[in-house]
């Protein structure tokens, strides 16, 4: 380098090194170099070891060369050289010393646009505005494009505590706005630790979007350092996966995972190796579209065929005592759902996933059916000539009953008759579809039937307040009274994420939500763990204008416990709520249920309280159940997150 060129500037660095025989690592304008005293003078390294990229600045000096803390490769602090007989040479840069101190001469940086810019400008546009991930060696190219985005105000970028979560939380994203956000890791571990996540997005048809560095393609194959094959690794949980290899396609394959991820409402999976991440961009496939998906996503508004519209018609009609279940496909058209009920007089029934999706206190509404809901449900069902079932499969789960002749509707045509053959499968937009329905439909008043349900609801309520009454031997209460605590303080249009566990099941038989709240669940994989983690997904889909209340079991939250502190980094209005029994409970019933002995079910727990006012945030302790209403206020008007654990009995759901 010239030091006299237009394009050079000098740059004071640091006061003189005081032994020769020293080495620092000195930031320069942005720039890490390796700065050495060798009885010649003073040197002047990219702190970048030409080998294997290892920090100069980190070495020591012996026999007057630099030596490079990875491998021990040798470099002449002043010129770069190598010893005789090698052949990687350091990029050295001019030095003097005056009056001012030390001086190092460095070119003026060039902005280049790189290939991960204009993939990450790609992936803004078309609708992704928040990352969840972990920076690390094998994507810090990645990482700056996405830093440059945050910049501009393109997206929200959450760094979490362990990858799963991110995977958790962007999985949440999509089932509450039906939009991808992205997870973003290393190579390896921080790929693999997606995984279960991802499963979790795909078997709930969660949008998502992983993003996951790669080792070098060059050394891709003997067995480098967290080397796994990742698109064979990704190939079972992933709609899409691609390695990104060029600048040609680059655009295009943003593009392509995004309509993946948005059409399928599946993962879509890119890999980006290591040396692609620095890679400029040229221009000429430098052109990212204003709206990536424009002419790329077909309109979803579609009608089934009228013979089946018809069919469907008649059965209605005929019948005397139709009824409504709502799954989580209907969530989005819940309004118009709830009035195709109206219209009719129909009973509403809910799937466990789709619970919030109806207002509970409606007169027609009957809450959640099967296991994890309510007798009302279970009894409107049973009494029932006809199932109208929209946005719900009839897995076993789902409660659905085989026995009914049903018409099921729904947008996924695989969805349709998957479990059991139905009396008519009515392929269309759910909102449209019932629109169809009603237009050609007379209206009914059925109000024995509104009476009845009236009835069978006050009959629960009572039974609920009994068990809400009710203490164990350790004077521990019933989770019947968490969830009529919440019910009453929780806000009307809250996200709720929700575990697994008896905690699960207690909160479908006991809380009565709100027709505007989002009860969010991993409902096909069940994943013990999932209520935090979605929680910071649900945040950041609300950008906190909405309260998110996260509800757990003990065993769920010591899955996930550090991310606490990532809704404390990010002062995150999130309220966690913990039952606390000290034991696996769900399994433990299991297991007396089978006849088997309680084994291995019990938990030694941290304060939980103190582990939330220990990272920054709120902790409060429920031991008796007059304490709820108050400490729950307290807990959702703080302004940041909080944490309430409660001491429940550990048999009762």
């Amino acid at each position: 380098m010239n030091p006299s060129d237009r394009n050079v500037r000098w740059h004071r660095v640091s006061d003189p090194l005081p032994d020769i025989g020293e080495v620092e690592l000195v930031v320069v304008d942005g720039r890490a170099v390796c700065l050495a005293r060798i009885e010649a003078g003073y040197g002047a390294l990219d702190n970048r070891c030409p080998h294997q990229g290892g920090p100069l600045g980190e070495g020591a000096i012996e026999d007057g060369f630099v030596v490079c803390p990875w491998h021990g490769y040798e470099y002449d602090p002043i010129t770069g050289e190598p010893p005789d007989g090698y052949g990687d040479r350091a990029t050295a840069f001019p030095v003097r010393v005056g009056d001012e101190g030390i001086e190092i001469a460095l070119e003026e940086p060039t902005e280049r646009r790189s290939i991960m810019d204009a993939m990450v400008e790609t992936m803004t546009r078309g609708g992704v505005d928040t990352v969840f991930g972990m920076v690390g060696h094998s994507n810090l190219g990645l990482a700056e494009a996405l830093r440059k985005a945050e910049e501009r105000g393109d997206l929200m970028y959450i760094g979490i505590r362990h990858e799963g979560a991110a995977a958790f939380a962007a999985s949440a994203y999509g089932k509450l706005t039906g939009r991808p956000a992205a997870c973003f890791t290393i190579a390896g571990p921080g790929a693999t630790n997606l995984m279960t996540g991802l499963w979790d997005a795909k078997v709930d048809r969660a949008p998502v979007l992983a993003l996951t560095g790669q080792v070098g393609s060059q050394v891709l194959g003997p067995g480098a350092f967290q080397e796994i094959p990742l698109a064979d690794a990704f190939a079972a949980v992933a709609a899409w996966s691609q390695t990104v290899l060029v600048p040609d396609n680059a655009v295009e394959l943003m593009t392509l995972a995004l309509k993946h991820a948005v059409v399928e409402r599946d993962v879509a999976h890119l890999i980006f190796p290591d040396e692609v991440q620095a890679t400029p961009m040229p221009e000429r496939f430098d052109v990212v579209p204003t709206d990536p998906l424009a002419g790329r996503v077909a309109g979803r508004a579609v009608a089934p065929p009228e013979a089946d519209l018809a069919r469907a018609v008649e059965l209605i009609a005929a019948a005397e005592r139709p009824a409504l279940i709502v799954g989580n496909g209907g969530r989005a058209d819940r309004a118009r759902l709830v009035a195709f009920a109206e219209r009719l007089d129909m009973p509403v029934l809910t799937t466990f996933k789709a619970k919030g999706a109806v207002d509970e206190a409606h007169p027609l509404a009957t809450g959640v059916l099967g296991r994890s809901g309510t007798p009302v449900a279970s009894a409107m069902m049973a009494g029932s000539d006809l199932l109208v079932v929209a946005g719900a499969s009839f897995a076993v789960h789902t409660g659905i009953s085989e026995k009914k002749p049903a018409i099921q509707i729904d947008l996924d045509r695989m969805t349709i008759g998957k479990f059991h053959p139905v009396e008519v499968g009515l392929w269309g937009e759910i909102a449209r579809t019932v629109d169809e329905l009603a237009e050609r439909l007379p209206g009914r008043s059925r109000p024995e039937l509104r009476a009845e349900i009236a009835e069978r609801k006050e009959r629960w309520r009572r039974e609920k307040r009994r068990r809400a009454e009710m203490v164990d031997d350790r004077g521990r209460m019933h989770p019947a009274a968490v969830f009529e605590a919440l019910s009453t303080v929780v806000p009307a249009d809250a996200v709720l994420p929700v575990d697994v566990g008896n905690n699960t099941y207690a909160f479908g038989h006991y809380f009565v939500a709100s027709g505007d709240q989002d009860v969010l669940m991993s409902g096909y994989l069940g994943s013990i763990g999932f209520a935090l983690p979605a929680a910071l997904g649900a945040w950041a889909a609300t950008r906190g204008e909405r309260k998110v209340v996260s509800i757990s079991g003990d065993g769920g939250l010591g899955q996930y416990l550090a991310e606490f502190t990532t809704a404390v980094k990010y002062q995150m209005a999130i309220t966690h709520v913990v039952l606390d029994n000290g034991e696996l409970a769900k399994i433990s019933r299991e297991q007396i249920a089978d006849l088997r002995p309680v084994w291995q079910t019990s938990l030694v727990n941290p304060d939980f309280a103190a582990f939330a006012d220990m990272c920054n945030g709120r902790g409060f302790r429920v031991g008796r159940r007059e304490e709820l209403v108050p400490t729950l206020e307290a807990a959702i008007a703080h302004d940041g997150p909080s944490m309430v654990v409660v001491e429940t009995a550990s048999r009762w759901i």
